[in-house]
């Protein structure tokens, strides 16, 4: 079919005049510029095209590493985590590479381990006591504990946060309380539950002398400690379970924060225990020492490490144990298992004196009167005999945990009267 005349312009070879279809370019028409395309025409109203860019500037060269001799110097820092970045990663490139600062590197890493040894993640046991403190002394308490009450608060706090993580699997871990009884040790096995019931129904005595509720119910037997303790362990078909914790507390904060509002004169207050009776204030501090040596015990059966009291705490402890023996020095020679006494005098009139030396944290030394309760320690009368105790060895014969024949006593003079001091500390437990 013949077309209309085209201009010689249109880029078409005519032969004879004839109009042709044109075949594809190759790719060396790109490359020729006889062969290559003409650009299109750009119409009129086209802005004119953006002046060409300078081309950018180079890339500064990187730097080099550091050298050998630097990147040694560094392991001293790097070991610290002091190093900066870039400086722990220039390091530890070359530590792949480089035997002998490998080495070098590992023993500076083990020596800083030695000088920062890791630390438990599980809070100190004295942390809030700590911080109460602290935060008293910015702003005392209205209302607060009285100083022998702080024991007590501090020892159930201190065994509430050792519970706090226990399982099901802990609390029924077997126990066994130890206490010693005439002239042998007794012990008796429970749980960790069993335990923290013990302790509610013991504190139960010192609700009911301040008027609250018993543990117990109004059908709680009449006696003392083991007592109250073996009725709440036979009250139930069922082990004692963790459902136990919870009155535990709620009690012990109860007695505490009624202390504290019952102002001055309540320590004097009359707490009965079945045999005999101690002042409230007296009472808490036994009340202290009991949470402690139990909690110990509990700490011992999970294997699981528990500190003794504060120094202050642990003196009043002491001095409780050493106030309590001269009565129990005489209940014993009433039983029979005491040396009898040589020199009988009138309450507060002079009596023979041995002298007790405890050392340690909390210690101090203390006069105890060998043949009248009453008797009043007398430098004069101090008879030859001496004792001297660690501090944490004496509470725990005082405890039972350990009976007078083993204990490691330094003593020396009579013989007969250290002996029968010893055994009188032991007796002072019970379940």
């Amino acid at each position: 079919m013949n077309g209309p005349a085209q201009s010689p312009d249109d880029g078409f070879e005519r032969p004879g005049g004839q109009a042709r279809i044109p075949g594809p370019r190759g790719a060396a028409d790109d490359l020729d510029p006889e062969r290559a395309p003409r650009p299109l025409p750009l119409p009129a109203d086209l802005p004119p095209a953006p002046p060409t860019l300078a081309p950018a500037s180079a890339p500064p060269p990187l730097a080099p590493p550091p050298s050998h001799a630097v990147l040694k110097s560094l392991l001293g820092a790097w070991a610290l985590a002091a190093c900066s970045a870039e400086e722990t990663r220039a390091v530890e490139d070359h530590l792949t590479e480089c035997a002998p600062c490998a080495e070098e590197a590992l023993r500076l890493r083990d020596a800083v381990g030695l000088l920062h040894p890791e630390e438990t993640l599980d809070l100190k046991p004295l942390l809030r006591s700590r911080v109460l403190e602290d935060c008293l002394g910015k702003r005392p308490a209205r209302i607060p504990v009285p100083v022998w009450a702080s024991p007590y608060d501090t020892e159930t706090a201190r065994l509430d946060a050792l519970l706090q993580d226990f399982g099901d699997s802990e609390w029924h871990t077997p126990v066994r309380l130890k206490w010693f009884e005439e002239e042998r040790s007794r012990s008796q096995r429970t749980t960790v539950a069993g335990v923290i019931g013990h302790l509610m129904t013991v504190d139960g005595m010192i609700a009911t002398a301040l008027g609250l509720d018993d543990p117990l119910g109004p059908d709680a037997p009449p006696g003392g400690p083991t007592a109250r303790t073996e009725y709440f362990w036979g009250a139930s078909a069922y082990p004692t379970t963790r459902q136990v914790r919870e009155p535990w507390r709620e009690q012990g904060h109860t007695l505490v924060r009624t202390v504290s509002f019952a102002g001055r004169g309540v320590a004097e207050l009359a707490v009965d225990y079945g045999g005999f009776a101690l002042p409230l204030g007296d009472a808490f501090l036994e009340r202290a020492f009991e949470c402690w040596v139990h909690a110990w015990d509990i700490a011992d059966a999970v294997d699981y490490p528990y500190e003794p009291p504060s120094g202050p705490h642990l003196h009043g402890m002491i001095d409780l144990a050493a106030r309590l023996l001269p009565g129990a020095l005489a209940q014993r020679r009433r039983a029979g298992l005491a040396g009898p006494a040589r020199g009988l005098v009138a309450a507060g009139a002079p009596g023979r004196t041995l002298h007790l030396e405890i050392e340690g944290a909390g210690g101090g030394g203390w006069d105890i009167a060998l043949d009248s309760p009453g008797a009043k320690p007398s430098p004069d009368r101090t008879v030859a005999a001496e004792i001297a105790l660690d501090g944490i060895e004496f509470c725990q014969l005082a405890a039972g945990h350990i009976s007078p024949e083993d204990v490691a006593a330094g003593q020396h003079g009579d013989r007969e009267a250290i002996r029968d001091v010893l055994f009188a500390a032991a007796s002072l437990s019970r379940l």
